[in-house]
């Protein structure tokens, strides 16, 4: 689309407050800008009427398109949505895939006793553990998420909503990670999954989508200095359900890539061509520089 403004101004209600101070995705789909936030379990959609204020709003349930292992329990009020992205007719999703800690702020009440037996805890928000995608089509003239539909591009395709398996701790890719290397676990992100995201723990963050491969960059752990990127190899399989298959004489169905980001972990991919770009920010609960680098030929690598 073409904007009249390098600045647009997104105005979000006063009943979206929630949503407007906790975006963690952004993706423009034609005249469309799609956001997501890291506590809700919607995806939202904001058009334009002067290409200048985005300010005409729709809410996506999820749990109205695919299934939500944790809908209906206590766990149910986040996806955690760190990386939305668009090809062939469909959105595509990532959750954070992380662990948290209880927070303790120097404003919390209580003994230290009773301070430090909070920051112990960890737990798991089940609904964190998906890769979806998601068929967004034009229906009279509004693009709109759907379950099923045709495929405006292949009348005698149906496109449905699918995701990877996962239950409220786990999904087919941390799955993966802890029956890598024979069972024993991947060598380097195996013992990540059980610690918290902000503590350097696995966090995905970032998300991209191209005819071949799924990449998903991870904003920890970061491994002295190196961030990680998950290349994934993913299938269609019964159901329309994603499935992961293996890469070739491989026992794990991902490849890893180590970037060299100056101590930074990935914040977000999108697609450039042949090329990934990375924003690249830091990791755990720190503030720090934020880079935009970009991976030449990312697309074509084969190892």
């Amino acid at each position: 689309m073409k904007l009249k403004t390098h600045t647009p101004l997104l105005q979000l209600s006063d009943e979206m407050s929630k949503l407007r101070d906790s975006l963690s995705a952004v993706l423009f789909v034609g005249d469309t800008l799609w956001l997501a936030s890291d506590e809700a379990t919607s995806v939202e959609r904001l058009s334009t009427d002067d290409d200048l204020t985005f300010n005409n709003h729709k809410s996506f349930p999820l749990n109205d398109l695919i299934p939500l292992p944790a809908h209906g329990t206590e766990f149910d009020q986040e996806i955690d949505i760190e990386g939305l992205d668009f090809l062939d007719s469909h959105l595509w999703l990532v959750g954070s895939h992380s662990i948290k800690r209880k927070k303790v702020d120097t404003s919390d009440t209580g003994t230290d006793e009773k301070l430090l037996k909070k920051l112990a805890k960890t737990e798991a928000d089940g609904n964190r553990f998906i890769i979806a995608r998601i068929p967004l089509i034009n229906m009279d003239g509004s693009v709109e998420l759907v379950s099923t539909a045709k495929d405006p591009n292949s009348p005698n395709r149906i496109l449905r909503a699918s995701n990877l398996s996962a239950d409220t701790s786990s999904n087919e890719l941390s799955d993966s990670i802890r029956k890598a290397e024979d069972g024993k676990g991947d060598t380097h992100l195996n013992r990540f999954l059980d610690i918290p995201g902000k503590d350097n723990g696995f966090d995905t963050e970032g998300l991209a989508v191209t005819s071949e491969k799924v990449f998903v960059g991870l904003r920890g752990p970061v491994l002295r200095g190196w961030a990680v990127i998950l290349e994934l190899s993913i299938k269609i399989g019964n159901h329309s359900q994603l499935m992961l298959q293996d890469f070739e004489s491989k026992d794990r169905p991902y490849r890893k890539h180590f970037l060299d980001l100056g101590g930074l972990g990935v914040r977000d991919l999108c697609v450039n061509g042949e090329d990934l770009l990375v924003l690249a920010g830091p990791t755990m609960n720190l503030d720090g520089p934020t880079t935009i680098y970009r991976w030449r030929g990312a697309l074509q690598r084969g190892g």
